[in-house]
């Protein structure tokens, strides 16, 4: 029998009480939280849920139209809701019939989020087995930003994170879904994301590693499902020494006029990264495009791109860019010879490579992202 990846790791956990007021949290913890983008204070936010370990210790929405709830709530007040849960990703035997963590957000038809929705995934024990179970619905002509931060507490080094997110986009609905990790270096992290676009609706998928983890394992797709429909993947990824990252996005153009755009930038201080991206073309008149950039800033770690584009019938139309490399050293000689020191040149480079503009992308979330990338550079 195949070793289970949770073995070794502790199941449970202590059992932690409800948290009125995240801003009573010690300060070294909210300072991780907020590297995540996630604001204890609420401050320009339509809601806020937090897990800490396998308990949910915060939940609250502040926007009519917009529900945040335990998924174990929304289980229980929802009878519907079952025909929702693992409609995407079907649940296992050791899913299914027992008490679930993870958030339920829910918009209303035609209710659009003046603020973002924010969630936190955090794991405070060490050594710990976290697993979730992420719910997403927004209706007809909905809209909702949602930042998701994953982090360990400040002393915890070693853990596991599992989880599991589902989403549905329907008929003219617009979902940005913005996903911070920063975990401790000897973390194992093992999420699955299915979503499932209607016809006129758009998806964003905003992913962010910059910190060192042990293993982060991550393929997640989504199925445009209705004409019109659009996809969007951007990926920045950052491996220190010893951390192994296997991460990538699939697209199906499933419907007429439908389209998606995969973006995605790599770098490695001195670990290894796998870049996956697949986009598969199944009606006519769709249209996709890939692109997978690395750069490497040092002479160990490795960069392995694997862009996919896949033609099921005439008449699409797919493309992709892959390049991998080292910083030019023209450029960097060209920064200093405008008297910049060879490590603010390198310093400038990154920066720009990293600095992607997000289409769509509210100035709330850039402005997390933008700190994430700060904070990252910083460590560099």
């Amino acid at each position: 029998m195949a070793k289970s990846i949770k073995e070794g790791f502790l199941q449970e956990g202590k059992q932690h009480a409800y948290i009125e007021d995240l801003t009573t949290l010690p300060p070294v913890e909210k300072e991780r939280l907020l590297h995540t983008g996630v604001d204890v204070k609420g401050h320009s936010r339509a809601g806020t849920f937090m897990q800490l370990d396998n308990s949910v210790v915060h939940c609250r929405s502040v926007q009519e139209g917009v529900e945040v709830l335990n998924i174990q709530e929304a289980l229980e007040k929802y009878a519907w809701v079952r025909d929702y849960l693992g409609g995407l990703i079907p649940l296992d035997e050791e899913w299914s019939g027992r008490r679930m963590n993870g958030y339920f957000v829910r918009v209303l038809p035609g209710v659009k989020t003046r603020y973002p929705v924010q969630a936190s995934l955090y794991i405070g024990h060490e050594g710990l087995a976290q697993e979730v179970h992420n719910l997403v619905i927004l209706e007809e002509e909905a809209a909702l930003d949602i930042i998701t931060g994953c982090a360990t507490g400040a002393f915890v080094q070693r853990g596991l994170h599992i989880g599991i997110t589902e989403a549905y986009v329907k008929k003219g609905a617009k979902l940005s879904f913005t996903m911070i990790h920063n975990w401790g270096e000897e973390v194992v992290v093992r999420p699955r994301g299915v979503t499932l676009v209607e016809a006129g609706g758009v998806f964003s998928s905003n992913f962010f590693c910059l910190s060192g983890v042990r293993s982060l394992l991550m393929y997640p797709t989504t199925r445009l499902a209705g004409e019109g429909a659009v996809g969007r993947y951007n990926t920045i990824l950052v491996a220190p020494p010893g951390t192994e990252m296997d991460v990538g996005s699939r697209v199906q153009l499933s419907a007429p006029d439908t389209k998606a755009e995969l973006i995605a930038r790599t770098i490695t201080t001195g670990g290894d990264i796998i870049n996956r991206g697949h986009i598969a073309g199944e009606v006519p008149g769709a249209r996709g495009h890939l692109e997978c950039r690395g750069l490497m800033l040092s002479e160990r770690g490795r960069i392995y791109a694997i862009p996919e584009l896949e033609a099921l019938v005439a008449n699409v139309e797919l493309s992709h860019e892959a390049a991998v490399g080292k910083v030019a050293e023209e450029e960097i000689e060209y920064l200093m010879a405008r008297g910049l020191s060879e490590e603010e040149a390198t310093s400038t480079i990154v920066r720009g490579f990293l600095n992607v503009n997000i289409e769509g992308l509210p100035s709330i979330l850039q402005e997390e992202i933008d700190r994430a990338i700060a904070a990252c550079r910083l460590g560099m």
